[in-house]
């Protein structure tokens, strides 16, 4: 299960020429960053498993409460970026970035593969809401998957623009609903990221496969 009930999900390319510096960034800088604001518990960032995938990352941040991510903490950052928070974003490409609710989470823990699924719904919020979580108890269950979460972003939250995303080009438009799945193996995913494909309130999906490179856990001097 993910570790509260809201999260920060962003996809994002990188250029050849800020890759090293983004590493570097995103390991010393960043996540100990964003996992220091009181109700931010755990971030990871995982990296494409083939070139269908694309972008080629994708970060998680699992926070207590959804109004974590809307609150004073978070904006306070958002506001005041760093100079190497600014010279690395101006190298990202294709960047989706959402403020989620999580509307079901199940499963034992964190798997070291993940698909994501960004996806439109054919139904209202509460009607997709209610199959969409059925959807993901029942993969839930599925062989070597460890865990299926159903999130839908915020709209409002997400298109708050911040000092942080002044003057950046490399937005593409915000994920609406996604589920994220998790297993132990790349192959563990096929069937369950078919099964939602296959769901009939699911449209216009966009499917990633991804590896685990990285965790940051809330407490200071764990980087994992």
């Amino acid at each position: 299960m993910l570790c509260g009930s809201g999260v920060v999900a962003i996809w994002n390319g990188i250029s050849e020429e800020g890759r090293l510096d983004f590493y570097q960034w995103h390991i010393h800088e960043h996540m100990p960053e964003r996992t220091g604001i009181p109700g931010f518990l755990r971030g990871r960032r995982y990296r494409a498993v083939d070139r269908k995938t694309h972008p080629e990352f994708f970060t998680l941040y699992e926070v207590e409460q959804f109004d974590v991510i809307t609150g004073e903490e978070y904006a306070k950052r958002l506001s005041a970026p760093t100079p190497w928070t600014r010279r690395v974003t101006s190298h990202f490409l294709n960047t989706s970035r959402g403020l989620a609710h999580v509307l079901s989470s199940e499963g034992p823990g964190p798997g070291g593969v993940l698909a994501t699924v960004r996806f439109q719904s054919a139904a209202t919020d509460q009607q997709a809401a209610g199959e969409l979580s059925a959807l993901v108890s029942s993969i839930a269950q599925f062989p070597l998957v460890t865990g299926a979460h159903l999130c839908k972003a915020d709209e409002e939250a997400t298109q708050v623009r911040t000092a942080e995303s002044e003057g950046r080009t490399d937005y593409d438009g915000p994920p609406n609903w996604f589920i994220l799945i998790e297993g132990c193996t790349v192959e563990s995913l096929d069937v369950p990221v078919q099964t939602v494909l296959q769901h009939r309130l699911v449209r216009e999906p966009q499917v990633g496969h991804y590896l685990l490179q990285y965790t940051r856990l809330k407490t200071e001097t764990a980087a994992g």
